[in-house]
């Protein structure tokens, strides 16, 4: 009995690990996925450059992520936080560039005030090139 008990319970765990390797992106925890668009710019750009993401921003603020553009030469990329949402602001996270994707470097942690800022949506990131050195595409990051 107690072999068939142990045996199940091994059996479950193992079944748990691997559905959290396949969580939905709408499960808390997975990460916000952006899409990245000269529209969503402050003021708006006229691009057809574009870039698609994944950012995961944990409850310590611990910032892991990245992403990758189409149809522009970047200069380079960050994540930003506004003083009000849809407005500009200043770097808080810089990316670091590998060919078309930009990445968070490991150990990156946002202040409190800066997570404050993230659940009130005014964290957003974006990708600057040489033709628009503010910003030639940009999503929000949604908590």
């Amino acid at each position: 009995m107690k072999k068939t008990v142990l045996q199940l319970a091994l059996s479950l765990s193992v079944a748990a690990l691997a559905a959290c390797s396949s969580m939905p992106s709408w499960m808390p925890g997975s990460g916000t996925s952006v899409h990245l668009t000269g529209a969503e710019e402050v003021p708006p750009v006229n691009t057809s450059a574009t870039g698609n993401g994944k950012f995961h921003i944990a409850d310590d603020g611990s910032v892991s992520g990245s992403v990758s553009t189409t149809g522009m030469q970047g200069t380079m990329a960050h994540i930003h936080m506004a003083a009000a949402k849809g407005g500009n602001g200043p770097v808080i996270v810089p990316l670091t560039k590998q060919g078309d994707t930009y990445s968070v470097p490991e150990g990156k942690k946002l202040t409190p005030e800066q997570m404050q800022a993230y659940k009130e949506g005014r964290l957003y990131v974006n990708v600057h090139s040489a033709a628009h050195k503010g910003g030639e595409i940009r999503a929000e990051l949604q908590p």
